[in-house]
């Protein structure tokens, strides 16, 4: 699966789990709608004077975590970016025109309280719980890094098969030793 596919994922969740962290340092967590998702960005508005707001603009990194109806996570982890001043009108309209029902949470010129963010940089993860065995994916976004993640046998294998039979997933076949 390739980066914009997740991206569009989280766009088709559209709810997502949100985190930030807040001026004590401590984590924070809402649930917002994924905007948009145009050219490897996906866009996202918040009103000026949350907490929310303030947060991503003081501390920019933040996650993303949606699961949809056929048990498949995906997780975005990277920097928030604010839009230059230039394109926040014609952005939140972009918005409006994609998502019809913010009219009626923000009618007429109030939309203009919003304002738009996007990632375009980080790391992705597809979990999918919906396979045998589960599937887990990372991809880079971006300039964004990849880390390496889950259970390796490394060149301290004794070959005794234990981590084979105490597999859940059955995922684990036996082979030769590292070299």
């Amino acid at each position: 699966m390739q980066a914009t596919e997740l991206l569009q994922m989280l766009r088709d969740m559209r709810d997502v789990c949100f985190a930030t962290v807040d001026e004590r340092g401590l984590p924070q967590v809402r649930v917002i709608d994924v905007m948009l998702v145009e050219d490897g960005r996906l866009y996202f508005c918040t009103a000026r004077g949350k907490d929310f707001h303030a947060q991503l603009l003081r501390f920019p990194q933040v996650a993303i975590a949606g699961l949809n109806g056929q048990w498949q996570s995906v997780r975005l982890s990277g920097e928030a970016k604010r839009l230059p001043d230039a394109l926040q009108r014609q952005t939140i309209d972009r918005i409006f025109e994609q998502n019809p029902s913010m009219e009626g949470v923000y009618p007429g010129e109030s939309r203009y309280v919003l304002e738009a963010f996007f990632l375009d940089s980080g790391e992705l993860e597809l979990f999918d719980l919906g396979r045998e065995p589960v599937f887990r994916q990372s991809l880079a976004l971006g300039g964004g890094a990849v880390r390496e993640k889950g259970f390796r046998i490394t060149d301290a294998c004794m070959g005794c098969g234990s981590c084979q039979r105490s597999c859940p997933q059955k995922c684990i076949e036996a082979g030769e030793l590292p070299a």
